[in-house]
């Protein structure tokens, strides 16, 4: 019974398109049923000619080129969120030079792993008759294909794995979103006061804050609880949108000012020390959210054989938008760079407004996000206990979690420390460790070539060390953040 009731996620990711999935299923039956027709009425006569059949086609192919378009929108958005705005702190962190170049490479490096797992879910998917349409199906099955007999026979221990590191994926995101809107929050009711309408490069970063950035998370608490509780895919689907308006049209804007005037630092480092340039690792790998989302958006072409075409176009312009964000944000604010680049923003009524829009946004997608862990954990909660006590328990497992976050946000009040620690130790290991060496379990019987298996091992391997190093660096600053918090604490006391 939690087997079953753990396994239940099986299109939750597909149900966060629910508004898409609707509209594309019934145009693209419409255009099914037109173009039908159309060919029936061509054999009783001809006498309609070749200009029926194009006027019947032409609506077909706009409803192709629309979903075409939706799914392109849903892959930039799934992979532009807070660690966006983290990457001028990431660049930083690993030098003006290393730090670009860096973000390239991960990114072809993500996008090949991306390729990686459409092509194993594609492979399973002719070899095993059925359809594969998430990352932990794809996981199991390609254990329970593998030579290896012990891999075989715990292959359903592969969903699991996946399943909780998308747990804690997501979770971390719940948690870098309570921290974002506090920090905004904090900085717009705090600068209220002497907020102008001349848009000024912003000149004394440092303040003394009247309330703390906990408070602000304490009371965002209760309107995200009563978020979550909307279950309808309709509904997420009005979120979704309002978050992709409310980000574009924030992003558009940052992007406005960080091209006007721009200053020139002879003196920022081209390398950094390698220490903050594991935290740029996690933070990189963390920005880049959408490989769970792969196999889902896949699902909802009409023709799949299309969806390559569009990752590549899709992740080329996200690799292309935060290695400008990333290098502009740092050339901009220097050394006074902040862990989100919406805190560097004027003092003006204008980029106020920019930070309370975003806020708006990240607010709506925290819903979006916390829907696939919540679909994994509830019915695994749920089917526990009896049916009368199942809608208590159901919200009440949401409340806990979306609590959890909230906590857990309260308890350490880093930004950037959080988006790092979270990419090294899930991030990685979805993006970069797991995809590889599935690649070897599907195809290793298949005379995979010698090349091919020492790419994917030095891939895992490439992943797994910045994985350990990363986590590491970001709990040893995490540490180092308590004593000084405790210092401070104490000498104030006395």
């Amino acid at each position: 019974m939690g087997k079953t009731s753990l396994l239940r996620k099986d299109n939750s990711e597909q149900n966060l398109l629910g508004g898409s999935k609707a509209s594309s299923n019934g145009s693209g039956g419409g255009g099914g049923s037109g173009v039908d027709g159309d060919s029936g009425s061509s054999d009783s006569g001809s006498s309609k000619g070749g200009s029926s059949v194009s006027r019947q086609k032409d609506p077909h192919g706009e409803a192709s080129a629309l979903l075409f378009m939706k799914i392109f929108i849903h892959l930039l958005k799934s992979n532009i969120g807070t660690g966006f705005l983290g990457l001028p702190l990431a660049v930083k962190n690993a030098g003006l030079l290393v730090g670009p170049v860096s973000l390239l490479a991960i990114g072809v490096l993500t996008v090949h792993c991306m390729d990686i797992l459409l092509n194993c879910a594609s492979h399973l998917t002719q070899r095993l008759q059925r359809s594969l349409v998430n990352y932990e199906e794809t996981t199991m099955y390609s254990l329970e294909t593998c030579p290896n007999p012990w891999l075989r026979t715990h292959s359903v221990w592969g969903r699991y794995v996946v399943s909780f590191l998308l747990i804690v994926t997501q979770l971390g995101f719940c948690i870098v979103y309570f921290m974002f809107m506090a920090d905004n929050l904090q900085q717009i009711m705090e600068e209220a006061h002497f907020t102008s309408d001349v848009c000024e490069p912003r000149q004394n970063l440092v303040m003394t804050p009247v309330l703390d950035a906990r408070f602000y998370m304490v009371t965002i608490l209760p309107f995200l609880i009563l978020l979550v509780l909307i279950q309808n895919p309709q509904v997420l689907y009005i979120f979704s949108t309002l978050a992709t308006i409310t980000t574009l049209g924030s992003l558009s804007l940052i992007f406005m000012y960080l091209i006007q005037e721009l200053p020139r630092h002879s003196n920022l480092p081209l390398v950094a020390h390698w220490k903050t340039f594991l935290l740029f690792f996690g933070t990189a790998i963390f920005t880049f959210e959408g490989v769970g989302m792969v196999l889902p958006l896949k699902s909802q072409m009409k023709s799949p054989q299309q969806f390559p075409a569009v990752l590549y176009v899709g992740m080329s312009c996200v690799i292309f938008l935060y290695i400008c964000l990333g290098t502009l944000g740092y050339m901009k604010f220097g050394s006074n760079t902040q862990a989100s680049i919406t805190l560097n923003l004027p003092n003006c009524w204008l980029y106020q407004s920019v930070k309370l829009m975003y806020s708006v946004g990240i607010f709506f997608t925290y819903a979006l996000q916390f829907h696939i862990p919540a679909e994994i954990i509830v019915p695994f909660v749920v089917s526990r206990v009896s049916e009368n006590w199942a809608l208590f328990v159901d919200l009440t497992v949401r409340t806990a979690l979306v609590c959890l976050t909230c906590f857990s946000a309260v308890l350490i009040p880093r930004l950037d420390l959080v988006i790092s620690l979270v990419g090294s130790v899930s991030s990685s290991a979805l993006a970069l460790i797991i995809p590889p060496l599935l690649e070897i379990a599907t195809f290793y019987s298949e005379n995979m070539s010698c090349v091919t298996i020492a790419k994917d091992i030095m891939i895992s391997i490439l992943g797994l060390l910045g994985c350990v190093f990363g986590t590491y660096q970001a709990l040893y600053e995490m540490t180092l953040q308590a004593h000084f918090s405790m210092a401070n604490s104490t000498r104030l006391h006395t």
